[in-house]
Formats: C-alpha cells, sequence, structure tokens
C-alpha cells in the first residue's frame, strides 16, 4: 500500500470487515502534503483506531465528545491563530485542522457546535462518513437514516414499516451558513473523493465533506459488497455526487438513465421488510406505496439538484 496514504492513519485498527472509513480516512488526508491535527468525534472510527494503550494515528490526534466536534476544531483553529502571532508558528507554514465524525455526531448531537464553527469562519475541514445511523452505540436511527429503514429503534412491524421520518438535508444546512466549499461523495468513488479533498485543502476557512459509507452491520449485506452498494446507491440518485463552490452547485456524476431505486434497497437487509409478499404494514399503507414515496422523493431531490446545478 502506498506510504503516503498510511503514514497518517496506521492498518493496526479493528474496523469491521468491509468497513470504508479507512479508506475515506486515507484517502481525505492522502490528498494533502500539509501538517494535520485531527479532531475525532466519539464514534466507530474513534472507538476502532484508538484501542486503549494503542492508537492508529500518525498524526496529532485529538479525541472529542459527541457533541464538539466543532467547538474543537475552533479552539484548535484560535490556538495556532495566536501562536502565530507570537511567532511561534511561522505565518508562511499552513496547518491542516480536519474533523471526522460520524453521522450521529454531525446531523443530530454535534449540529449546534459545527453550527456555530461554520458561522464563526474558523479554518478547518470537517468530514462526515455517513452510515446512515448510530452505528457504535447499536444501530439507532439517526437524523441521516433514510425514510422506510429499520433500526434498532424504528423496527419494522406489524405496525410500522421502518423509519416514518425523511432524511435531514444535512448540506442545505451546511452551506446555509455561507461557507465557500461543501460537497457530497461516496467511499465507493475515492478518486472523487480525492478530487474533493484535495479542492477542500487548498482552501482556507469552514469547508464540508458529507461521504456516504454503508455500512455491513445495520444495513446487513455480505461484508464484500460496499463498493457494489455504495455504487448503487449513486447510480439510482440516491446518493447523487456534486459539490458547492462559492455559491455554485456542480453534479459530478449523472446518467440519463438512473437505475430503479429498488436495486439498491434490495441489496439491504434494513429494507428486507418492504419486499416480503403480503407486507401490508398498518403505518403508511402498503409497501408498494412506501417503495414508491421513496423512489418519488429520489427523483424530487435530483431534480432540484439539477435545476440548482444549472442556475
Amino acid at each position: 500500500m502506498n506510504k503516503k496514504l498510511t503514514e497518517k492513519l496506521a492498518p493496526g485498527h479493528s474496523t469491521c470487515a468491509g468497513c470504508g472509513i479507512p479508506a475515506i480516512a486515507r484517502t481525505v488526508l492522502g490528498a494533502t502534503d500539509d501538517p494535520v491535527i485531527i479532531v475525532n468525534v466519539t464514534g466507530c472510527l474513534e472507538v476502532t483506531s484508538t484501542l486503549y494503550p494503542y492508537s492508529a494515528w500518525k498524526v496529532p490526534y485529538i479525541h472529542s465528545a459527541f457533541e464538539n466536534g466543532g467547538a474543537t476544531a475552533a479552539g484548535i483553529d484560535g490556538a495556532i491563530k495566536a501562536l502565530r502571532k507570537r511567532n511561534k508558528i511561522p505565518k508562511e507554514k499552513r496547518i491542516q485542522v480536519v474533523v471526522f465524525a460520524g453521522d450521529g455526531g454531525t446531523y443530530d448531537i454535534g449540529l449546534q457546535s459545527l453550527s456555530g464553527a461554520l458561522e464563526r469562519g474558523h479554518d478547518f475541514i470537517y468530514v462526515c462518513y455517513d452510515n446512515e445511523a448510530y452505528m457504535n452505540t447499536g444501530g439507532q436511527r439517526s437524523g441521516a437514516t433514510p425514510y422506510g429503514a429499520d433500526t434498532e429503534t424504528t423496527p419494522a412491524g406489524k405496525q410500522s414499516f421502518g423509519k416514518t421520518e425523511k432524511r435531514k438535508d444535512l448540506m442545505s444546512i451546511v452551506i446555509a451558513h455561507h461557507i465557500k466549499y461543501a460537497a457530497q461523495a461516496n467511499v465507493a468513488y475515492l478518486g472523487d473523493l480525492k478530487m474533493k479533498a484535495k479542492k477542500a485543502f487548498a482552501l482556507e476557512g469552514p469547508r464540508f465533506l458529507l461521504v456516504l459509507q454503508p455500512c455491513t452491520n445495520l444495513w446487513k449485506y455480505p461484508t464484500s459488497e460496499y463498493v457494489r452498494i455504495g455504487k448503487l446507491a449513486t447510480e439510482t440518485n440516491f446518493w447523487p455526487l456534486w459539490e458547492y463552490f462559492d455559491g455554485k452547485y456542480k453534479i459530478n456524476w449523472a446518467t440519463e438513465n438512473p437505475k430503479p431505486l429498488e436495486e439498491f434497497l434490495k441489496t439491504q437487509g434494513r429494507f428486507k421488510h418492504l419486499f416480503k409478499p403480503g407486507n401490508s404494514p398498518q403505518i403508511g399503507g402498503a409497501s408498494e406505496k412506501v417503495i414508491a414515496e421513496m423512489q418519488k422523493e429520489v427523483e424530487e431531490e435530483w431534480k432540484r439538484l439539477v435545476n440548482m446545478a444549472e442556475v
């Protein structure tokens, strides 16, 4: 393996077989030669890379609580600026502050902290690896969990078809803070992720990367399948690849004939209840109606994105 990709995060971690989080971290960190300081919010990456008394990190690293990743990054940024004023750090030396957090610590528990850091304009990159639930604590639903998904706290059964709320539109929330750069990526498209990480590292101020990370545990699929399932998420327009830079939107991957959303849903156990013969949950109607609603949401969001990209 390329030494440049492993020198910041070593292979000695304990992520699950088939987990793409290490690939996300190495790809992002491999996109810069600048010194980096890592802020790692409580979550899968933190617990699997820092098993006491060991650490897989080869760079300065701070473990942050679920709720304060943005505040920790802001504090580091403030310290760097103070040290520059005292000539302790050369003005020409760029130091990158990078936050890694899951969707639980980003969409929900840490949103207020992230919002404050974005609004104040601190110099950092925030990377959210989005596996669409609280995987580290047992698979509870989060603000990132899609409509219809079966989780530990939104179980599918005779009285429910799974989660009844739609996913939180985090990218719009982040962009509303008037930051310069935000991008949506996918672990199944590492070339696209590296391109976006390079753009982010070249800029100053708050920057945001939202990266889809299929999870073998709650999504329930074979460990060898995460790249195929990740690609299906984009090929069905469930997870488009796009970026926002200085007020303009750009779609990075598109097809005139997207695959039906069902092809993505059928690969995962968290949606298997929607395909059982005769399944008719009492809340929301028949399973076919739930799938149709999910397809409609995907199509509407894609149309909205296309319209913004054309402006």
